[in-house]
């Protein structure tokens, strides 16, 4: 990363506060609306006639999205901008989300998901890029582990929304307004993101150097000559000039080998994540935990402990380091996931405390997977690579549910 030194050296302030937030509110969109489909479906399955095979392709779909939007967008937003898309990618999402309060038939919700996936998928290399290009270096590792912490958040109010709706309605028949929530959620988000310049790292890149000291005059109310940094601006705008050359490039050389271990980082931390916020509800159920809701009631605790898991992370990544957040904290988790294949019959309170025990020590993997391509990667790839990161992991979301 271009070192520019009233950014990294700038103390935390009113700025960071609000780009911080509006960085966060893509990965709680994500957890929010991924999360709510799993209560909103029961209704929708109750009005609607949909079969086994729709039912699995309408959870599918937006993992698909996510995809194809982060991968394809990512490598976009190296190219045209962070600014352009920032707000764009939301306002689909805003438009998607209301669509899926009017469907009338599976196929309708189904190519909705896709598109939801789409704008979720592209945020994520937008937003963490520009949150990473504007942040003090001393509080970088922190405030890019927030987004973590802000899908899990997003995935609690998503269950709670769905068990207050249907508890005090007496039913899932208002499936349609939980999925119009996602719009009402998604608008707060983009009029949060009003206001946040370009970043000037990613104008530096291009070679725009007079707007990058605009920019910075303008957020930090300091006057800086970046002119001696032209010619390596220069060079990596000659050097990354298309979506697929940005493709090529963390897919060669040196490039190569941190864009297999974001990838395989976040595959092997979402495959088994996702699996249980889709099903740990139903297993606890089976596991002898009943009532009414008791399915959403689990896929709570689920989200809650996930979200308790990422605050000690959050601290410790920037204390104990990037490596052994991640070697830990993976040979931890592993052991409650074998003790429960190897026990299959395991009475409730033993299926319990094992999640519990896995979602509290995965809070190091939830936040690493967003900083390391955020720091691994230049400004001219960087969101290239986050999205290529993305792109890995939901291909080990899909195969694990």
């Amino acid at each position: 990363m271009t070192s520019i030194g009233v950014i990294d050296d700038a103390p935390q302030g009113s700025f960071h506060r609000k780009l911080l937030i509006a960085c966060c509110g893509g990965p709680f969109l994500d957890g929010y609306i991924l999360s709510l489909i799993g209560v909103a479906l029961i209704g929708f399955a109750e009005d609607i006639p949909v079969s086994p095979v729709e039912q699995g392709l309408i959870g599918a779909a937006a993992l698909v999205g996510i995809f194809f939007g982060a991968t394809v967008f990512g490598s976009l937003t190296d190219k045209i901008g962070r600014e352009k898309m920032y707000a764009l990618d939301l306002t689909v999402l805003v438009v998607a989300c209301a669509l899926s309060a009017f469907v009338t038939a599976p196929w309708q919700l189904i190519v909705l998901r896709v598109i939801l996936g789409l704008a979720v998928g592209a945020d994520y290399p937008i937003a963490t890029s520009l949150l990473t290009e504007f942040t003090p270096s001393k509080t970088r590792g922190w405030m890019i582990g927030l987004s973590g912490f802000a899908w899990s958040v997003g995935a609690m109010g998503a269950f709670a929304v769905g068990y207050a709706v249907v508890s005090i309605s007496g039913g899932y028949h208002l499936w349609r307004w939980l999925l119009f929530s996602g719009a009402v959620a998604g608008v707060l988000v983009v009029l949060m993101r009003r206001g946040i310049p370009e970043s000037p790292r990613w104008l530096l890149s291009k070679g725009r150097v007079k707007e990058a000291e605009d920019v910075i005059q303008a957020v930090y109310g300091k006057t800086v000559d970046l002119s001696s940094l032209e010619d390596d601006s220069a060079r990596a705008t000659a050097a990354v000039s298309s979506p697929w050359t940005n493709l090529r490039a963390i897919a060669r050389g040196g490039y190569l080998k941190r864009t297999v271990m974001c990838g395989v980082l976040y595959f092997a931390q979402i495959t088994p994540q996702y699996a249980l916020y889709t099903f740990g509800g139903t297993i606890l159920v089976a596991a002898g935990i009943s009532g009414a809701q008791a399915a959403t009631l689990g896929e709570l605790l689920m989200a809650a402990l996930f979200a308790a898991g990422v605050i000690p992370a959050l601290k410790l990544v920037d204390i104990w380091g990037r490596r052994p957040m991640s070697v830990v904290p993976f040979a931890l988790m592993a052991l409650p996931l074998a003790a429960l294949g190897l026990w299959a019959g395991a009475p409730a309170w033993f299926v319990v405390s094992a999640f519990a025990f896995y979602a509290l020590v995965s809070g190091g993997p939830s936040i690493l997977e967003w900083i390391y391509p955020n720091e691994l990667f230049p400004t001219e790839i960087r969101a290239t690579a986050v999205g290529a990161a993305v792109g890995i992991s939901r291909i080990g979301a899909a195969t694990g549910t």
